[in-house]
């Protein structure tokens, strides 16, 4: 492994074994871009990301299709026609389409039909011909759509188009089992389930790909360090004024027109790596399960916290008192009541100024705080100023 102590060292010294003094001023100057490389891909790897993980291509993404279907073939657990009329109409016009009409005077009792929802997501430059996984919900009250296959649905976009078919056997994870008694028992959801590889794409997604003098790249984080980190990074592989910042989130590069060498271009682009900003400091309390994140920017004033709390406990019972046999008096029931106080030692730690997340962390198990003695603490310290940090509360 090259270090970078090893590394500096060689540059200092000019060390090449078996050489003279010529040939290793010429393997010096030769080996100067590989050795600045080799730098700092040994020093700075260990914080630095790939603008892949970073950022996405604006305009490349899926779309989500939905449709309404029918499932057939279940075995007794399909759609209660009686309260879910739109299953028989729905089996009416699909019969309709096929020849075969039923008297209006006529309400089929149907239990193996259910119908259903189906939606599916359309990769970026999916092409008619490729296939899709969907996934099936029952909208009625149907029990279980295990067993069964779904007919053929189109799928449609928000414009109203249609982008791909559907149709299929469900695999369906969970189950369930009914008593006449009216006991049931269910594992998992057994009223939905998915298809792999269910829909054929049929239409295409038109996109401005290709049409674009330049692509923009979109920060999955909002961050101006990372923005203007990211443009330098571009610009000091493919030269100045390649990438200009627009905002905290985009970045617009200058890029080839021709298809196959946009795509190579972008591999490129994916492939540099960058150091992010820190992320803000931020104390993350959800409220609900009493979970508390707190970031590692996090700082502290000079605070003095006091942590104790008191607990009463009141018990109530009566007392019977009973005359004797020839003192002709009456039983009475006394009331009694109960209270103790309990207080434990309060203990009072001291915040230095500007301490960071680990001390924090000692100070708060030290008194053995609970998760909510902690948000309690922590809202204190925002109150008082003395919290360098974004609190919120999900």
């Amino acid at each position: 492994m090259i270090t970078c102590n090893l590394i500096d060292q060689a540059l200092r010294a000019g060390a090449v074994p078996g050489k003279g003094a010529a040939q290793v001023s010429a393997v010096r100057r030769m080996g100067a871009a590989l050795l600045i490389s080799l730098t700092v891909l040994a020093c700075g790897a260990a914080r630095a990301e790939r603008v892949k993980d970073l950022a996405s291509v604006a305009g490349v993404r899926g779309n989500q299709l939905i449709g309404y279907g029918l499932v057939v073939g279940l075995d007794g657990t399909g759609d209660q026609t009686s309260q879910a009329p739109f299953t028989i109409q729905s089996i009416r016009n699909m019969l309709a389409k096929f020849g075969v009409t039923i008297p209006a005077n006529v309400n089929p009792q149907l239990k193996n039909v259910a119908a259903v929802t189906v939606y599916a997501d359309l990769a970026a430059f999916s092409k008619p011909g490729q296939t899709m996984d969907v996934t099936v919900n029952s909208i009625g009250n149907a029990t279980s759509l295990r067993g069964g296959s779904l007919l053929m649905t189109p799928l449609r976009g928000i414009d109203g188009e249609v982008y791909g078919i559907a149709q299929g056997s469900l695999v369906v994870s969970g189950f369930g089992a009914s008593g006449r008694d009216g006991s049931r028992i269910a594992v998992n959801v057994p009223s939905s389930g998915r298809i792999p590889n269910g829909a054929t794409v049929e239409r295409a997604v038109a996109t401005n790909f290709a049409t674009e003098p330049y692509v923009v790249l979109n920060l999955h984080t909002p961050d101006f360090t990372t923005a203007a980190r990211l443009t330098d990074g571009i610009n000091n592989l493919l030269g100045a004024d390649t990438a200009r910042a627009v905002d905290a989130v985009s970045v617009r590069v200058q890029a080839p027109t021709d298809a196959s060498q946009r795509i190579a271009y972008l591999s490129t682009l994916e492939a540099i790596e960058i150091e992010p900003g820190d992320a803000p400091a931020r104390v993350i309390v959800n409220s609900r399960t009493g979970t508390v994140v707190i970031g590692s920017a996090v700082r502290v004033k000079a605070a003095a916290v006091a942590h104790g709390s008191l607990s009463v406990t009141i018990t109530e019972r009566a007392d019977v008192s009973q005359p004797n046999a020839l003192a002709q008096g009456q039983t009475v029931v006394t009331p009694r009541s109960d209270i103790q106080v309990e207080q434990p030692e309060a203990r009072m730690f001291v915040f230095n100024a500007g301490v960071n997340l680990d001390e924090i962390v000692r100070a708060v198990n030290q008194v053995g705080a609970a998760p909510g003695d902690l948000v309690a603490i922590l809202e204190a310290l925002k109150e008082a100023g003395a919290l360098r940090a974004e609190l919120i509360v999900i």
